[in-house]
């Protein structure tokens, strides 16, 4: 049933295979391939993968640096490959062990046939048997849902008795019946004291609560007693607020007259030119690392740090790290990451990845243990944020410019996360390097929303000028993938740069939204699509991410099979609001595997940044 199975190092050399019902080696070998770069290269978490019609599960022996590899159809699900694992693991190790840690089966190599077949014949006829049995119903006591119960919790108080009552017998027993007698009567003396000071301090806190009711009696009583003055003025009501910026004109709130009317009343904001030119600086670039690691030390040294509790396991000389020792480790780790915003079903897979790296390594000392954790879930961390492609706009604009054509960006995203906001950030971003920009009215729902974009577009255009910055639209209730079409080819025949398409905002869970936004993409082919999300969101930050992109590639009919993520980027706003709670970062960027491209860490034209993941990374550890 098995197709192929293999033991190799971690550097490539091929210990044993074993060819079963192989009938593709090459398709085989290079699913093989496939699952040692999601696991090895890449730094993914799960043991299982699928290539084409296999299904490849893998298990490492981090300790002799070696892979146990077994193929089988996809189809065919079978469920003792986890104890085949295992079983081969134990009696490879058990076997080889000397010449593994020498060296020397690197050159004579091993005859691990006969073992092999009389290990997988085994198992194979447990299945077999299993199969054929008559499948027993699992009891409700048994299952983690009973756990919760009032009748476990019970079970659980009757267990502590039980103890309580054995502790008991053994001190009668150490101490003697007249010595543990004498220690109750201390124990019911001591309870009866604190029982009459308890309830001296609540007789004189209802004695002087009733002092203080007669005294204000008499008070009252005192001042209607006094004559009221003739001509006094009655008790004054509460004063109408005074606004910093309020007036009693309503001549501001006309918006009615000509853009070109407004620009007088604009203030100068010309001194904003320049600041953004180039590629954008990174989130936390101005911080001084030298300061966080000392904090860190200062903080581990004094027994509240993040990895204080490392201090309790109790390492010898050479000792191998196994799953119990590091399992507080990971369930202090795991309360950590999901404090800092991380959404939960993302720690839980990070702390497994961890496990899988540490397990098996050996250390020397504390020092080394604590060092190589927090170096193997920084590493981690890093690998995570570092993107696989790199999103260059500045790049891809000229390049876009080349080939005659504008660069066309869609923003997307769920209501109020700030869309059109950061649409105006990276609008004057482009506009300080000199590009030209025409900039979409694509949100036809949402009131008022073509009334902003404008007002943005007026201040940008105030500050630059009018040629370098337009707005397109058509007002309400239109269809925003046939505006956005014949905004691009608007911007097409008047040699605009970038097109930036603003879109309305929508739940993940609108059907019909999500296909209107599907259709706007299909149509226009944007070169790219930037979902915009909040910093500020933890386990809703997957949920929004998965539900867009499988919306989005479901409803896209344009779409090629096996299209993993149609949203090419993130826009990260209100960065400046979580202080060290960035887990939203690690959660989007593990979901889609697509870069951060920018940080919005303001309300101001220039708040705008780029992602340093060094400053995350340490912002996540801290």
């Amino acid at each position: 049933m098995l197709e192929l199975f293999s033991i190799f190092t971690k550097g490539g050399i091929v210990l044993f295979y074993f060819q079963g019902a192989c009938t593709q080696v090459l398709t085989s070998t290079s699913a093989v391939n496939e699952a040692v770069k999601g696991i090895l290269v890449e730094g993914s978490s799960s043991a299982v993968h699928n290539y084409k019609n296999l299904s490849i599960q893998l298990k490492l022996d981090n300790e002799f640096e070696l892979v146990f590899a077994v193929v089988v159809q996809k189809m065919l699900q079978l469920s003792y490959l986890d104890k085949l694992l295992d079983s081969i693991h134990l009696e490879f190790r058990d076997r080889y062990k000397n010449e593994l840690r020498d060296g020397s089966l690197w050159i004579n190599g091993c005859d691990f046939n006969t073992e092999f077949a009389s290990i997988l014949s085994n198992i194979e006829n447990e299945h077999r048997v299993a199969k054929k049995a008559p499948r027993v119903m699992k009891q409700f006591t048994e299952s983690k849902k009973f756990e919760k119960t009032a009748v476990a919790n019970k079970a659980l108080f009757e267990q502590d008795k039980s103890v309580a009552s054995t502790a008991a017998r053994l001190a009668t027993a150490v101490m003697g019946t007249t010595g543990l007698a004498a220690a109750e009567k201390q124990e019911q003396e001591k309870k009866q004291s604190d029982i009459e000071l308890a309830r001296e301090n609540l007789r004189k806190k209802m004695a002087a609560k009733k002092n203080g009711k007669k005294g204000a009696a008499t008070t009252a009583a005192a001042v209607e007693a006094e004559p009221k003055e003739k001509g006094k003025k009655g008790k004054k009501g509460k004063a109408a607020r005074e606004w910093e910026m309020g007036g009693t004109s309503t001549e501001g709130l006309d918006r009615s007259a000509p853009v070109e009317a407004t620009n007088m009343n604009l203030k100068d904001e010309s001194y904003l030119k320049g600041t953004m030119s180039g590629e954008l600086a990174g989130f936390g670039d101005d911080d001084d690392d030298d300061d966080v690691v000392t904090d860190n030390s200062k903080t581990s040294s004094s027994g509240g740090g993040m990895f204080s509790f490392l201090k309790n396991i109790n390492l010898s000389t050479q000792q191998t790290i196994t799953s119990e020792q590091l399992q507080p480790v990971l369930d202090k780790l795991k309360e950590h990451l999901t404090s800092k915003n991380v959404a939960a079903e993302i720690s839980y897979q990070l702390c497994d990845s961890l496990e899988s790296t540490l397990v098996g390594k050996s250390y020397s000392s504390f020092t080394g243990l604590s060092s190589t954790v927090k170096n193997a879930l920084s590493e981690t961390l890093t690998k995570i944020l570092s993107p696989k492609r790199r999103v260059n706009v500045l790049r891809d604009v000229v390049d876009a410019k080349a080939r005659g054509k504008p660069y066309v960006i869609t923003f997307c995203g769920v209501n109020g996360v700030g869309k059109s906001t950061n649409l105006a950030k990276v609008c004057f971003w482009l506009l300080d390097n000199g590009y030209r920009v025409l900039v979409v009215g694509g949100d036809t729902f949402r009131a008022g929303a073509v009334e902003q974009l404008r007002t943005h577009v007026v201040r940008l255009a105030n500050m630059y000028n009018e040629d370098m910055v337009q707005l397109y639209e058509r007002g309400y209730g239109k269809d925003p993938a046939g505006l956005a079409f014949e905004a691009i080819k608007y911007a097409k025949d008047r040699c605009f740069d970038v097109v930036l398409v603003d879109t309305a905002g929508r739940m993940q869970d609108n059907e019909p939204l999500m296909r209107a936004l599907s259709k706007l993409v299909a149509l226009n082919k944007p070169d790219l699509t930037l979902f915009v999300g909040e910093a500020l969101v933890g386990n809703e930050a997957v949920d929004q991410l998965v539900k867009f992109n499988q919306a989005l590639i479901d409803n896209n009919v344009s779409a090629e099979a096996g299209t993993k993520s149609i949203i090419d980027g993130i826009l990260l706003t209100k960065f400046d609001c979580i202080d060290d709670k960035v887990g939203a970062a690690i959660s989007m960027t593990y979901i889609t595997g697509q870069p951060i491209v920018f940080v919005g860490t303001g309300q101001q034209y220039p708040d705008l940044r780029a992602l340093n993941v060094k400053s995350v990374v340490g912002a996540l550890l801290r």
